[in-house]
């Protein structure tokens, strides 16, 4: 094993990082400690990995990339939200450098995406945001189910699409007012892309500008990723890497949170034969030009 990166520590000792992580008593409405105490050994695990995070966003600052940070159950979400922000708090200070992820088949999505947005314009920093539709549908419900609190997640795949569309239309009018805020579209969705672009174009939002990006993963809709970049927008294609036993999970939780897969893989099969026809009459057919 090669570390290639030097964890020096920046980190006040004295401060107590359990008193930084509070999140709401759902029976008492109160905020509390996410744990009741650090046993010594959490505590010292907590400060590593603060000096982890604080030397990869030095990193992506001084080379000039996004460092993004993903989202998780909404019962370990408020601790990673929280260490999220405080990371935009102090590295997003000239540009969006970290980007916290919103998970918009949450309930709360709109009200979680709306705060840190205040919170970024009170404070001065650029606000940055991954918006997903989610993952974790199956594991948020039955544990909601068996520990009897309500169901956090939007009871529709309709009432999640129009929580994305509300979320992202939230910030894409941050970014025409103030040019402070920015956003990853991480979707396979075209309703979603198309609704993106159109929104952009109404508000004068230029792909130069770099606000707004787009992302898909390897080998899932690349009849949106190609078109999008050769129309200058930022476009990324996302490889997951990893064990088996680890990536083949990930990869199901993707396919179960883009339900339309199926479908549209159906539709991405007969685009590619329509092109090969087209390419196999026209007599071009190793030709890379349409």
């Amino acid at each position: 094993t090669v570390d290639l990166l030097d964890w020096n520590s920046l980190i006040d000792s004295r401060t107590k990082l359990s008193k930084l992580l509070l999140v709401p008593n759902i029976k008492t409405r109160q905020l509390e400690p996410l744990l009741s105490h650090f046993t010594e050994e959490e505590e010292l695990q907590m400060k590593r990995m603060l000096q982890r995070m604080d030397v990869l966003a030095k990193r992506a600052t001084e080379t000039g990339v996004r460092l993004m940070v993903d989202a998780e159950q909404s019962y370990f979400q408020p601790a990673i939200s929280r260490l999220a922000l405080e990371m935009q708090r102090r590295f997003n200070r000239e540009r969006a450098v970290i980007f916290n992820t919103h998970q918009c088949y949450l309930k709360e999505a709109y009200d979680n995406v709306s705060v840190d947005v205040e919170l970024s314009r009170r404070e001065g920093w650029h606000f940055g945001t991954k918006l997903v539709r989610g993952a974790y549908m199956e594991q948020e419900r039955e544990r909601a189910a068996k520990i009897g609190y309500e169901d956090p997640i939007n009871p529709t795949y309709e009432k999640t699409n129009e929580m994305y569309h509300r979320c992202l239309d939230y910030v894409l009018e941050e970014i025409k007012h103030s040019r402070k805020a920015n956003v990853m579209v991480a979707t396979h969705n075209e309703d979603t892309v198309k609704f993106t672009l159109r929104r952009m174009m109404e508000l004068g939002i230029h792909p130069s500008e770099k606000k707004v990006c787009f992302g898909q993963l390897l080998g899932m809709c690349d009849q949106i990723t190609f078109p999008l970049g050769q129309a200058g927008f930022p476009v990324y294609k996302y490889v997951p890497y990893g064990p088996v036993d680890e990536v083949l999970p990930y990869l199901s939780r993707r396919a179960q949170e883009n339900r339309g897969f199926m479908q549209r893989a159906n539709q991405e099969r007969d685009l590619l034969w329509r092109e090969f026809k087209r390419r196999l009459f026209a007599g071009s057919i190793f030709s890379i030009n349409p």
